[in-house]
């Protein structure tokens, strides 16, 4: 049994371009034209799944996919720093900000260490390795970080040099608790996705 996880970033927003924090903001115009411009260009699968977050419900939306929303892969949760700039907090909260950065167990926010997103997102992709074809999963950027490091057993330190895009697709497939990746594709209307 061959399992496949596509994990698609949500479209851009005002957040995302802020580098805030969750705040519940919905996708801009442009993000919302994009994602509905490529629709066409995904596979088939036997599950959608969506991370709960305003931004990557409507991508799915827009993206034309029927999402159940699921709290395994859902964002970090980034208690009182949430709706606020990496920059606000750094300059209220330098002290903090540092520990963050530094130590993946550290959560001085009040919410989830890296550490505490990588176990909950590795849990879920070890349960989505029981089911045969084909997930697409539209998940916030970290969700991506955290199961690229699962899936290549990688130290959690290595979720911070993890860029992930708006609207780009990450695909793992395994089978046996093995993964291999392919990296960030951009999602286009000219090039489908291969059902491979």
């Amino acid at each position: 049994m061959t399992s496949r996880v596509i994990f698609i970033s949500p479209a851009s927003s005002r957040a995302l371009r802020q580098a805030r924090f969750d705040d519940g903001d919905s996708i801009d115009d442009a993000g919302a034209a994009r994602a509905r411009a490529v629709a066409g260009s995904l596979p088939r699968a036997v599950r959608v799944v969506a991370s709960p977050s305003v931004r990557c419900r409507e991508t799915a939306a827009a993206l034309g996919l029927r999402a159940e929303e699921a709290p395994g892969p859902a964002a970090l949760d980034a208690g009182r720093w949430r709706g606020r700039t990496l920059d606000e907090v750094g300059a209220a909260e330098p002290e903090a900000v540092g520990r963050w950065l530094a130590d993946t167990a550290s959560a001085p926010h009040g919410g989830e260490s890296v550490q505490d997103v990588c176990d909950r997102v590795g849990a879920w992709l070890d349960a989505a390795a029981d089911t045969d074809g084909r997930t697409l999963a539209v998940v916030e950027p970290e969700v991506v970080r955290a199961a690229v490091v699962h899936a290549l057993g990688l130290p959690a330190e290595a979720f911070w040099r993890l860029d992930v895009p708006p609207l780009t697709a990450t695909e793992l497939s395994g089978r046996g608790g093995r993964w291999n990746l392919r990296l960030g594709r951009v999602l286009d209307e000219r090039e489908p996705v291969p059902d491979h």
